[in-house]
């Protein structure tokens, strides 16, 4: 909207003509989605603790867990609210990849609110069935898929391209649609796995919003691109407004989901942060690079599926507990050392991501 606004107003005074350069428009959202998130989130906080919206706590899970029970969830509206809010204000509506990336990231939220609904509602953690679960993300997946697909008006819009290497190149014709597909609702529910300590998740997705954010900019630049041997995709760059609103709205969440946590983000919030980090990693060809950045996401979803397949063929267990973090909980780190040391690794990891930008 301002972006709109201050290309006509640039016409009679120079001045608003600052309003174009992207970096300027990413800043503003990042703040005016922290800001948001700030203002609302003691009001949100009050109003679901005043409907007791509180967290249905695993009975298998660790029993240190137990006292979290009542703490108001479905924080992640306010994360939805704020993103949507930053981008929008700030962003050119004109882009075809903004709204693509805020409606399928608008749309795991709603699978992830009506999740925590029945969770709530039915006073258990088991949510929607998975079966009905994964069948929604499935067609949000599969539609943005096929949407970038069909509109795909370059050849490396539907190429495969690895990190580290700049002449391996890899046409992937039709499958893009089944990779897209894996990688959105994948990322999806990687993150949804992580999201079970104070902080645990939000911390690691800022990073890799703020990181994704550089290779937005660098994708939607032919010359950066051109230089740093990384694919081109005209229009993509204007993607680095929503990455910053996604960055403020992160940390205007975590000041509240910090240990001990005031509010939980709930599936709303976890499966519409995923699936956002996947379809930004596809739109600018970077998936295996998510796939270093987002290590810790990728690591929890393989503890959940080692120690099923471990347990279902031999009958042990692999970790004392699944995802990963429970894990380390039950060896006995405290909850905060867990969270803070995941961040530490996502940081050394976003950095070996970043490195890639040259390293190719």
């Amino acid at each position: 909207m301002f972006y709109a606004l201050s290309t006509l107003l640039a016409r009679h005074f120079h001045i608003f003509y600052v309003f174009q350069y992207l970096t300027l428009r990413a800043i503003l959202g990042a703040l005016t989605a922290l800001l948001i998130a700030l203002l609302v989130g003691p009001t949100m906080i009050r109003w679901l603790g005043r409907y007791h919206v509180g967290q249905v706590v695993r009975n298998d899970g660790p029993r240190s867990h137990l006292s979290k029970a009542g703490t108001p969830t479905m924080g992640g509206v306010l994360l939805l609210v704020a993103v949507a809010a930053g981008t929008l204000l700030w962003c050119d509506w004109h882009n075809r990849y903004v709204w693509l990336v805020l409606l399928i990231t608008l749309g795991f939220g709603a699978i992830g609110w009506y999740d925590d609904y029945l969770k709530l509602s039915k006073k258990n953690s088991k949510g929607l069935p998975a079966r009905y679960k994964f069948l929604l993300q499935s067609i949000l997946g599969f539609s943005a898929a096929i949407y970038l697909y069909l509109t795909a008006a370059t050849p490396p819009e539907t190429q495969l391209f690895f990190p580290f290497f700049k002449h391996i190149v890899l046409p992937l014709g039709p499958f893009f649609i089944l990779w897209t597909y894996i990688v959105i609702v994948g990322s999806s529910n990687a993150v949804n796995l992580t999201d079970g300590l104070d902080g645990l998740a939000i911390l690691p997705s800022v990073m890799i919003a703020a990181a994704l954010g550089v290779f937005v900019y660098v994708s939607g630049n032919a010359n950066f691109a051109k230089y740093l041997a990384m694919p081109a995709v005209p229009g993509s760059g204007e993607l680095i407004v929503f990455c910053g609103a996604l960055v403020g709205a992160g940390l205007g969440f975590l000041w509240f989901n910090a240990y001990p946590a005031q509010v939980f983000m709930g599936d709303v919030g976890a499966l519409a942060l995923g699936a956002a980090l996947g379809t930004l990693a596809i739109i600018i060809r970077q998936e295996f690079v998510l796939m270093i950045m987002g290590g810790i996401f990728v690591l929890e979803t393989l503890s959940v599926i080692l120690q099923v397949a471990s347990y279902r063929m031999t009958g042990r267990r692999i970790f004392r507990m699944a995802p990963l973090h429970h894990h380390f909980e039950l060896k006995g780190w405290p909850e905060p050392h867990v969270t803070v040391r995941f961040w530490i690794i996502t940081f050394v990891l976003v950095l070996m991501a970043l490195a890639t930008l040259k390293l190719r």
